[in-house]
């Protein structure tokens, strides 16, 4: 698809929005945005936004990315655990709005923020010690990609976790078309195509999380993990367990609970472009490594940043909020073959590298 044309007034108006953002980024955290603390032989990540729900910036990802690697290599530090602020959030996502204003202007931040992250989803992924997400909290988007990529992910009542980015014309992407494919049945697929959310203990079931623990008990499960003598993956595994296993069921819920929902209604607000990219994204990650995917997954990205649907569902969600997107094609019919192939074109030598 074409790349929206901008007028100059637009382009302006586009620049100093993007300078808002990245200036409120910048200058008003008095309080550093991501703390980085080693405590006992545990490297320690807080998400440190609690006021737009711990959202992950570039500056962010910069932040984790050489810490996370310093720790990995380091004998003094056994585990790492991530988590963050406020009591409402782990992460939310991505900070979509200044990467779409960057977009628009042709600003670099379109590229370096979607690859940086992706570096960081694929170093998660393959990290070599014990890397636990503490996700109490709403955990969407990005803030999927800071923890199902890792070892032992530990849901809570308060666990709200969803990948709704076809609702804004993107995809479900930090290595969606990597784990979403390997859940049981067809369930990855749904949730990828309807942004479906899942809730607390339905986490777990999912396979999304790996253990269940009451909110209130992460406060001790996050010290005893700390003072772990000897934090060994089996080590870590039996103090989840024994945490999950304090957890009173009041009722058997064998499965998971899905309600009355309605699918074909809630595609139909879906963005087509993205549905028909999220199908093949699925299809093919799921016989790909997590590296392959993050691959492919940049190449998409890139293409949602040259296209239409990403600008307009990002205003109609996120901006102006009237929920009322103009997507362009507007059906699925309309869509072709061959405009979604070209979206997973190789981009040559600005490929995503690890």
């Amino acid at each position: 698809c074409p790349h929206p044309v901008l007028n100059v007034s637009s382009r302006l108006r586009s620049l100093s929005r993007l300078q808002r953002i990245q200036g409120h980024m910048m200058s008003s955290h008095v309080e550093p945005e991501v703390l980085l603390e080693k405590v006992g032989r545990a490297g320690v990540i807080t998400m440190n936004r609690p006021k737009v729900l711990n959202a992950l910036n570039l500056s962010m990802i910069r932040q984790i990315s050489p810490q996370l690697k310093k720790w990995e290599n380091d004998t003094e530090t056994d585990i790492i655990i991530i988590k963050g602020v406020g009591g409402k959030a782990f992460c939310a996502g991505g900070d979509i709005r200044a990467v779409t204003e960057a977009g628009k202007l042709g600003d670099s931040l379109a590229q370096d923020f979607f690859r940086e992250e992706y570096i960081l989803n694929n170093a998660i992924g393959t990290c070599r010690k014990p890397y636990i997400a503490l996700i109490d909290g709403i955990t969407m988007g990005g803030g999927v990609g800071l923890s199902v990529h890792g070892r032992f992910r530990v849901a809570t009542e308060k666990t709200l976790f969803a990948m709704p980015e076809t609702a804004i014309g993107l995809f479900p992407d930090v290595g969606g078309g990597h784990f979403l494919p390997r859940l049981r049945g067809k369930l990855g697929l749904f949730l990828a195509l309807t942004g479906f959310r899942l809730k607390g203990r339905d986490v777990q079931r999912a396979g999304v999380a790996t253990h269940f623990v009451e909110s209130k008990k992460i406060p001790d499960l996050e010290r005893e993990l700390v003072e772990l003598k000897s934090s060994s993956a089996e080590n870590v595994s039996r103090v989840l367990d024994s945490y999950q296993n304090q957890v009173r069921i009041l009722r058997p819920v064998p499965t998971l609970t899905i309600q009355t929902y309605k699918p074909k209604q809630i595609l139909s607000k879906m963005s087509p472009t993205s549905l028909k990219i999220t199908y093949k994204q699925l299809q093919a990650g799921a016989s790909l490594s997590l590296q392959d995917v993050l691959v492919m997954e940049y190449r998409l990205s890139q293409a949602c940043m040259r296209g239409r649907d990403f600008y307009e569902g990002v205003r109609a969600v996120l901006v102006d909020r009237d929920q009322n997107p103009k997507w362009n094609p507007s059906t699925l019919e309309e869509v072709s073959d061959q405009s979604v192939d070209q979206c997973f074109s190789s981009l040559g030598e600005k490929d995503l590298t690890f």
